[in-house]
């Protein structure tokens, strides 16, 4: 399958966009050497706790009787078969084949103590060896600081998106709260500055009812006082919006709304939704557990949710029918010629599955609104000769390193070019867009809300 720009427009954007990376790449961001020291160690003496308690335990007897010395506490496709096998509990989750899904996420759902100790076992592995580990490798010093200088590159992605490397900037745990906090508090400002994220809000919606101009779409995104994330969740979850938790947004966000706008159905939908509130400990913004709750509104087993998760689609489907339709057309269309067009010059020749004709061209142009938002405040922070400097970016959010007298100008200037001067860039955006912006002066997890007030950014 072959990529590349294919107007003068595209392939200015990526060779503007590279240029921005490399100085994004060169300016690093400070690293907590003392916190990642501190926490690998942490993290190996209660792996060995962890470790040390499974073995005692009666599955793992089990285990060794089935397995021999060829048993390994690493595996987790011996757990799955001691689990779904041995002890007879009920598989969820299979693959495509047929066979029980054996990855952390879906051994997660299943409600056993040795299960759940085991999956946390395997969560500080990673956070031990692929995380923190690649940080130390990968800190330079300078100084008395230490910081590393992910690569962000731009021809590896077939949708369009960028990807990060050395280490992987955008794979960095944020829905886990406690892998987050263990590695993103390595990651902090250089002194008398804040790491600002900046984050487009709902774009890919919002880039989704662009693309298909269905008129209720793009109206539902114009309105500030709807969410569509939110709104979604209350719908999944049977709560009133004001009573949707951030992490129940963020799992109908992750789980129902970009499933549902890329191709996905409400079987496999439900499926990931309900074993997300026991993953995640889903519950609703005044406390009650998702479960406790659902329960509450009749809704006691995973097939019962699945019929209500079903009627949730059918419903989104009504509500925007011009989209419904369209996609349709779209597929047929693209069957007959064999490729189709990106809004931001692209074109994309080659085999596509449903899904992926249905995911490029939104999360495509959706990803070039912030790359072209980057190159902006890139030249704009050079040409003043400023402080501050852009350290990251993660798909629809900017990571600035911002020196401190400098915040409120780069807090006016970034809002301006991710809000009014992208949409003057491109027609075909035909929503308005917003941002959410997060200030911290301690670490990248600790950061916090932050909005304008009076002509004035403030803590909110």
């Amino acid at each position: 399958m072959i990529f590349k720009p294919s107007s003068p427009a595209a392939y200015r954007l990526l060779m503007e966009g590279s240029a921005a990376f490399a100085d994004i790449e060169e300016a690093g961001i400070r690293v907590d050497m003392r916190h990642v020291d501190r926490t690998m160690r942490g993290a190996g003496e209660k792996i060995k706790q962890i470790e040390a308690s499974l073995r005692r335990d009666e599955v793992y007897k089990i285990w060794r009787r089935v397995y021999g010395e060829k048993a390994s506490l690493g595996s987790g496709e011996q757990l799955a078969r001691v689990i779904f096998g041995n002890l007879g509990v009920e598989c969820k989750e299979r693959t495509a084949t047929g066979k029980p899904k054996t990855d952390a996420e879906a051994l997660e759902g299943i409600d056993l103590p040795f299960v759940r100790k085991w999956s946390m076992l395997e969560k500080l592995k990673k956070v031990r060896n692929t995380f923190l580990r690649g940080t130390q490798r990968l800190a330079v010093r300078r100084g008395d600081d230490w910081f590393i200088h992910p690569s962000f590159n731009l021809h590896l992605v077939w949708t369009y998106r960028s990807s990060s490397s050395e280490p992987n900037f955008q794979n960095q745990p944020v829905r886990d709260k406690r892998q987050a906090k263990l590695i993103r508090r390595a990651y902090i400002p250089r002194d008398g500055h804040v790491l600002v994220e900046t984050d487009f809000s709902s774009m890919e919606f919002r880039g989704c009812a662009s693309f298909w101009k269905d008129s209720a779409m793009v109206a539902y995104a114009s309105d500030p006082k709807l969410d569509i994330h939110r709104d979604m969740a209350g719908e999944c979850f049977l709560l009133p919006v004001d009573n949707v938790s951030k992490d129940c947004r963020a799992f109908a966000k992750n789980q129902f709304v970009f499933p549902e706008l890329y191709g996905s159905y409400y079987v496999s939908m439900a499926a990931g939704l309900w074993t997300s509130i026991s993953r995640a400990g889903l519950k609703t913004k005044d406390g009650v557990g998702i479960y406790e709750h659902l329960r509450t509104k009749g809704i006691r087993t995973a097939k019962e949710f699945e019929g209500h998760i079903k009627r949730v689609e059918q419903k989104f489907n009504e509500r925007f029918a011009h989209w419904s339709r369209a996609k349709d057309r779209w597929w047929q269309k693209y069957l007959e010629r064999g490729w189709f067009p990106l809004a931001t010059g692209f074109v994309c020749p080659g085999i596509f599955s449903y899904n992926n004709l249905m995911n490029t061209p939104i999360q495509g142009p959706s990803f070039h609104c912030l790359l072209w938002s980057v190159i902006q405040v890139n030249a704009w922070l050079k040409k003043n000769k400023m402080r501050s400097k852009i350290v990251g970016q993660i798909h629809d959010s900017i990571l600035a390193d911002v020196y401190e007298p400098e915040l409120q100008d780069y807090l006016n200037y970034v809002r301006e070019v991710m809000t009014v001067k992208v949409r003057e860039h491109w027609d075909w955006i035909i929503t308005p867009l917003d941002v959410e912006v997060d200030v911290s002066d301690r670490s990248w997890f600790d950061k916090s809300p932050w909005k304008e007030e009076n002509g004035l950014w403030v803590s909110a």
